[in-house]
């Protein structure tokens, strides 16, 4: 295993011990996307991983930045993480404030609407590149990619993902719905928790 921030390292081993309690149903789900990049090692094919919502705001970006860290952890090679949306808004700074508490070091914020992030999760790891944007921005691969949509109403709305080649239904609720509330906070954090554990675990039975 590779090393991640001691934070980061700390909070998978914890995942680890909790991979049982993830539902059977919610663990077919996770094997489809383990299956992909497996099949893809076979190819001698990189793996690229979109993962998609309807802003590309939140959960997106909560599950292609535990990806990456993730493949980097369990020394999955060649595998590439992206996220986009239907439309493009912002990585919402509640998000940005919910992945820094658990260890990922993210810097590089603007004053504009949609600022670029270098997110790091690892020394010897280069940095992602965080912004909001529609999954068929020039920066997200155009073919022979996973799609994977983590919120229901993008996944309804959007039943053709242009250029992909395997489609993967992981939503996740919003933690949106909390925005304002005195559960804001917690719910985030709940979600970052929830998103990371289920992504670690399709990575560690890669």
């Amino acid at each position: 295993m590779n090393r991640l921030f001691n934070p980061l390292a700390d909070l998978v081993k914890s995942f680890e011990g909790q991979y049982a309690q993830i539902t059977a149903d919610r663990k077919a789900i996770l094997e489809q996307l383990a299956a992909y990049v497996r099949q893809k090692a076979t190819e001698q094919k990189p793996a690229l991983l979109n993962f998609i919502c309807t802003h590309n705001s939140r959960r997106s970006h909560l599950s292609q930045l535990w990806a990456q860290a993730a493949a980097h952890y369990y020394n999955v090679k060649n595998v590439q993480c992206y996220s986009g949306g239907t439309e493009a808004t912002a990585f919402n700074p509640r998000a940005v404030k919910a992945m820094r508490q658990v260890g990922f070091q993210i810097t590089g914020a603007d004053s504009s609407a949609n600022p670029k992030y270098e997110v790091r999760f690892a020394d010897a790891a280069p940095a992602v590149i965080a912004f909001s944007k529609t999954y068929s921005d020039n920066f997200n691969p155009s073919s022979g990619f996973a799609a994977i949509m983590t919120c229901s109403h993008a996944d309804e709305n959007c039943p053709i993902v242009f250029g992909a080649e395997k489609r993967i239904s992981l939503p996740f609720n919003d933690p949106k719905d909390f925005d304002g509330t005195d559960l804001e906070s917690a719910k985030y954090h709940e979600r970052v928790l929830e998103i990371g554990k289920e992504i670690c675990f399709a990575f560690s039975i890669i």
